[in-house]
């Protein structure tokens, strides 16, 4: 506790001294006007939003409005009233100086898709990034601002959970700690996961620790599904999830915050941004600092947690600099520590003692320069690190002891390049290499990947009514090679009111690391997972300590090759409609083929160690289906969203070893609780572990403007999922073990005064406090209190 304190004291000192030394000498100016509506009446409460700083005001009676002190620099401007078009413009405030303009509103509305009065994916640039994933073929999903915060989250893996076809899973390959996320029946492996555009390493067996991500400072999340995310890297092959940081503030700002809750829960923020050098320049400073006591899910431990007590330190600093006219320079950095300790006791004296200790950085630098020709060239370079040294002791007869330590790092270096010709055409690209560095314990020194990269994404309206978007990437590697990438999409206008969209795209991911090289032990499962090029290896060594007691040798002979580079064709194709101005929807259906799919398999048992697994190739996987987003806004403020996900994923070769009656796919099914075994069919395979097959969320969000207080109400349904296969047939079947189907209850309630300088804030999670042993990481009912104060200057 004394080393938090002492973090957030070193974070608060930072923030002030930037927040000081910018408000020196920054003129202001005004914004003035009316609103009218087509014959010339004023119309009284509209609301006009001003970003990058937040600001809001209503017409009075007259249809007037006044933003009497502004920041010098260019605002992006909403106009929204119940009725209308959305009005969205940008103004530009001179210091000193009172800016007057009359606007008038249409009747009805013709925009598809949702509006949000704080931000417009088309209208707000991301910096630091010319490829834009609100582009690209496949389906999308924008989480702004306004909504994390009316959700009342904390982590990132608590926002995605909530999302329409996004599961955050834990997969027990590689413990309690490894909590990944699920898109579309893809798991974590090939989902990527980016801040401002650069990939985040650091994961668990395959899973990106999504609560390793504190929410405080994201401007919007950017999910895209399907394979056309492969623009970002191969790592991509089933979607992307960018994190957008707050950035380009121009009025001088901080934000402290605090929660406290159940299992000791405490969340702090402090949180400052300003402009500085006459708006040339724009610096964002963040500190989180994140502790819960743990919880325990499982009945059987006489003593402990399955989900680890931790605390969790990050940092992170963003800046951006005008150095002329056409060019900006960028840096960030974002550090985080997380440190946890968790012993539990089986009883017996089977007591385990489990320490983990994670460092994350990551260094960006840009260079934005705008030429003549109206190109725009964008250099970046990245750098990551990630640490994890793990501990684990069993305090049995035997003493053993096992301990983990891994690093990784990359150096990228990336040229991006981005044009808009006279005809329409709009050309994005980009060329460049990565350095990756792995080393283990395992291993005897570091294994380095090399690859290279270049991509190009093109758009173009073909009238008023239709427009596509294409896409090639190519990725080179030293040991698997080259393969180009094609992504295409089409998007048809019907009407004003209804959209027809379709995309296809293919991916290409050569294994990693992990299934590689990596060795890693859990000691709670006692089980091994053996990287395939290290598997005859350890083999070996386990063999001539005695510590084998069976090896399935037809599988040894199978995979007694390297592993194959994996391949996957992703189509999507649906309908965006807005019937009127208070209800729209979409409806997607989607096809994803996935060769040479990277799957675990047991290849030997142990005498000291229970299960030993390495890797192998599925010939071929599909996930298909569809799913369904409606939003309702019945009444002035209050929003109502509907979603739903149908999911088949399946390995086509179990089907194809059924049909074909190959063992052990031929043996009869066996029911435990009547004893009878009924001949296999194909459709008695349900598919791969961890998919639900229906999954649903219903959210209502509502603000009472007289009192300034939002509330929010979210149900989260998940149809039963396959956890194992308990009749040892070697796949999934009715008679396995799942986890039941079941309801998440969340709610938040904030309130705010002083013109929401100061907020209160209420939140409950998981209200009718659903568990079970084979969720580790989904607490029971929380609890959380919390109090916010925003100082402008």
């Amino acid at each position: 506790m004394i080393k938090s304190v002492r973090f957030l004291r070193f974070c608060l000192i930072i923030i002030l001294f930037v927040h000081l030394d910018a408000v020196l000498a920054q003129d202001k100016g005004s914004f003035v006007g009316l609103v009218t509506d087509e014959s010339g009446s004023p119309i009284n409460g509209v609301t006009l939003a001003l970003e990058p700083d937040r600001h809001q005001e209503k017409t009075s009676e007259n249809g007037r409005f006044s933003f009497p002190s502004l920041y010098a620099g260019l605002y992006y401007l909403t106009i929204q009233h119940a009725g209308y078009e959305v009005w969205k413009d940008s103004i530009s405030i001179e210091p000193n100086k009172e800016l007057k303009r009359t606007f008038t509103l249409k009747a009805g509305s013709h925009v598809i898709g949702e509006v949000d009065v704080w931000h417009d994916a088309t209208k707000l640039e991301t910096p630091d990034n010319l490829v834009r994933l609100e582009r690209a073929a496949m389906p999308m999903r924008i989480i702004t601002r306004k909504e994390i915060q009316m959700m009342g989250s904390r982590r990132l893996d608590e926002i995605l959970k909530e999302q329409t076809g996004i599961a955050v899973v834990n997969n027990m390959g590689g413990g309690s700690r490894s909590v990944g996320v699920q898109l579309q029946g893809f798991s974590s492996d090939y989902v990527m996961i980016l801040i401002d555009g650069q990939p985040m390493v650091g994961r668990n067996n395959g899973n990106f620790d999504l609560s390793r991500i504190s929410v405080s400072n994201i401007e919007r999340i950017e999910i895209v599904k399907g394979a056309s995310s492969c623009l970002f890297g191969s790592e991509a092959l089933g979607g992307a999830i960018n994190i957008i940081t707050r950035h380009g503030a121009l009025e001088p700002q901080a934000l402290a915050s605090i929660r406290y809750g159940s299992l000791n829960m405490i969340d702090a923020t402090l949180d400052g941004e300003t402009s500085f050098a006459q708006q040339r320049g724009n610096i964002h400073v963040g500190a989180n600092y994140y502790r819960t006591d743990g919880f325990n899910t499982n009945p059987y431990l006489v003593d402990g947690q399955t989900s680890p007590p931790y605390q969790n330190y990050s940092f992170q600093a963003r800046g951006r600099y005008q150095v002329s006219a056409n060019s900006t320079a960028g840096a960030s950095i974002r550090y985080g520590i997380r440190q946890s300790f968790m012993p539990k006791n089986w009883g017996d004296n089977w007591v385990s003692e489990d320490r983990q200790d994670e460092k994350d950085l990551n260094v960006s630098l840009t260079w934005d320069q705008r030429l003549r020709n109206d190109w725009q060239l964008l250099s970046r370079y990245y750098y990551t690190q990630y640490n994890a040294d793990e501990f684990v002791q069993w305090q049995d007869a035997a003493d053993t002891r096992n301990s983990l330590e891994f690093v990784q790092q990359i150096h990228r270096l990336e040229q991006q390049f981005a044009k808009k010709f006279a005809n329409g055409l709009q050309l994005t690209g980009g060329i460049g290499g990565s350095s990756e560095t792995m080393r283990d314990q395992a291993l005897i020194g570091s294994k380095s990947l090399f690859t290279g990269f270049g991509f190009l994404q093109g758009e173009k309206a073909l009238s008023n009514r239709i427009n596509i978007l294409g896409g090639l990437r190519y990725d080179h590697t030293v040991d698997f090679g080259g393969r180009v990438n094609p992504s295409l999409g089409i998007n048809v206008a019907i009407n004003d009111h209804l959209t027809w969209k379709a995309g296809v795209g293919s991916g290409f991911k050569v294994p990693d690391y992990r299934t590689r090289y990596l060795v890693f032990f859990n000691p709670s499962a006692s089980y091994l997972v053996v990287g395939n090029e290290m598997l005859q290896q350890t083999l070996s060594q386990l063999q001539e300590t005695g510590q084998i007691s069976e090896v399935r040798r037809y599988l040894i002979s199978q995979l007694d090759q390297n592993l194959k580079a994996e391949k996957s064709m992703s189509y999507n194709t649906g309908l965006n409609a807005r019937l009127n101005e208070s209800l729209s929807g979409e409806f997607n259906v989607f096809y994803h083929i996935i060769r040479n799919q990277i799957n675990p398999i047991l290849v030997a048992t142990g005498t000291e160690i229970s299960q030993i697994f390495s890797y192998q190739n599925l010939a071929k996987v599909v996930n298909k289906g569809f799913e369904a987003n409606v939003k309702w806004t019945p009444i002035s403020d209050l929003d109502i969203q509907f979603g739903y996900q149908y999911l088949l994923s399946r390995d086509v070769s179990v089907l194809d070893s059924i049909r074909a009656g190959n063992w052990p796919y031929n043996q009869n099914l066996h029911n435990p609780k009547t004893g009878e075994s009924p001949p296999v069919s194909t459709s008695d395979y349900w598919g791969i572990e961890n998919r639900s097959r229906h999954m649903l969320n219903v959210r209502a969000f509502y603000t009472y403007k007289p009192w300034d207080t939002s509330i929010s109400m979210r149900v989260n349904y998940r149809g039963k999922y396959p956890f194992a296969d308990f009749n040892g047939n070697q796949f999934i079947d009715r008679f396995d073990t799942f986890v039941p189907g079941h309801y998440l209850v969340n709610a938040h309630v904030e309130k705010n005064f002083y013109h929401q300088g100061l907020a209160l804030r209420f939140t409950v999670d998981n209200v009718f406090n659903f568990t079970n042993m084979m969720m580790p990481g989904q607490p029971g009912r929380l609890f959380l209190v919390g109090l916010s104060y925003r100082l402008r200057k």
